[in-house]
């Protein structure tokens, strides 16, 4: 038996405050799409997506995923795994496509959105963003977000480069995420790149 090509899917959330409260949602959706959220847990192993929509069950980020049953081949959740985008390790880094840095070292991680790294204080010129992309040297390619059909980079940030990020955080609006900033000993910068509107489907 062929995949369906849409699925009917029971959305709720998992949110533990939420339980008891938050009504199911049902919606139709392409089994592309469900595959898609199913990568982004299971990553592109052919067995585990088979037996996840064996199981007609999935907790992606906050939301669980209920489904009747689906039989699926091997040879068939591998063919869902080629029809969606998935890692270009030769694909180019897009700063103006970045949805967000994440900066983790010495057991200390943040994560800036580039909504919140843009924002320039009152007679700024340049913003904490800015500061931010001229540390973007070097990148290496570190893999693909299915569920944010975005790319990851990642680069290793020098000692000099870290006291840079740590003084310049000053330039950060929200005062919290500054302070998080100037305290953290940053080795590491990992970007998110959105690949845009883009079809699931490869062409």
């Amino acid at each position: 038996m062929a995949l369906p090509e849409r699925v009917q899917v029971k959305l709720s959330s998992e949110a533990a405050e939420f339980v008891a409260l938050t009504p199911v949602v049902v919606q139709e959706i392409a089994i592309l799409e469900l595959a898609e959220q199913i990568l982004g847990v299971a990553g592109a192993d052919a067995a585990r997506i088979r037996d996840i929509l064996r199981r007609g069950s999935l907790i992606s980020g906050g939301s669980r995923y209920r489904w009747a049953a689906i039989e699926c081949l091997l040879e068939e959740a591998e063919s869902l795994i080629r029809a969606l985008p998935g890692p270009e390790p030769e694909r180019l880094f897009n700063p103006s496509q970045c949805l967000r840095v994440i900066l983790t070292g010495a057991g200390a991680r943040i994560e800036l959105t580039r909504e919140a790294a843009a924002q320039k204080k009152l007679l700024r010129r340049n913003s904490f963003w800015d500061l931010l992309l001229e540390e973007a040297r070097e990148l290496n390619y570190a893999g693909y977000l299915y569920r944010e059909r975005a790319d990851r980079y990642a680069s290793a940030l020098t000692r000099e480069a870290a006291a840079r990020l740590r003084e310049g955080a000053a330039l950060l609006r929200f005062d919290g995420i500054a302070r998080q900033v100037a305290a953290g000993h940053w080795d590491k910068a990992e970007w998110v790149v959105s690949r845009g509107a883009t079809s699931p489907a490869r062409d």
